[in-house]
């Protein structure tokens, strides 16, 4: 009898995955944001947070159901994305409502912040630099970094969607693996 061929995908490990690190960059910033900038007491540092935490929790569950649901993998990422761009609103409202400056595109603290965050994935970096940086900076870093993770959270939904038309979901690939063991 011929021996069965796997048919789940072993791939890395969804730390691995430069969003996950964007996204827990973002976290460990919006934590000390949300503790060292809200007073005690405001609802918005648990919303921050947990809208934070959702945008890194998701793409980590969704990456480890991918290896048997293509769908939930899909579904998690895009709540990922949801999840970040509800703690953008928030970053924009911090801004608005306080009367500080969210950074223009013709701004060079923009594009200094933009390099910055494209050449930094390690939340270390973040944890180290940001406590020397005023409120106004922390959330235009954070709103940089977000805006970075949601164009790498829409190619990586795009690359998930034309997986599953190649590929198909669990259940195709059940089916396909057994057929090919039965010899037909």
């Amino acid at each position: 009898m011929p021996t069965p061929k796997p048919f789940l995908p072993h791939g890395g490990t969804f730390k691995n995955l430069i969003v996950y690190q964007k996204a827990e960059c973002i976290y460990d910033i919006t934590y000390y944001f949300a503790h060292h900038f809200l007073e005690k007491g405001d609802r918005t540092i648990d919303q921050m947070v947990q809208a934070a935490r959702s945008g890194k929790q998701n793409i980590a569950e969704g990456a480890s159901a991918g290896n048997t649901s293509k769908e939930t993998e899909i579904k998690l990422t895009n709540v990922a994305k949801a999840s970040l761009q509800e703690l953008l609103v928030d970053y924009e409202d911090y801004l608005r409502v306080r009367g500080l400056e969210q950074w223009q595109p013709d701004d060079l603290r923009l594009a200094q912040a933009k390099r910055a965050c494209a050449a930094h994935n390690d939340s270390a970096y973040y944890r180290n630099a940001i406590p020397k940086r005023s409120a106004e900076t922390i959330a235009n870093i954070a709103i940089t970094l977000i805006h970075q993770t949601d164009w790498m959270l829409n190619k990586l939904i795009q690359k998930l969607e034309v997986m599953f038309v190649e590929g198909g979901g669990m259940r195709e690939q059940m089916t396909k693996a057994r057929k090919e063991f039965r010899g037909y």
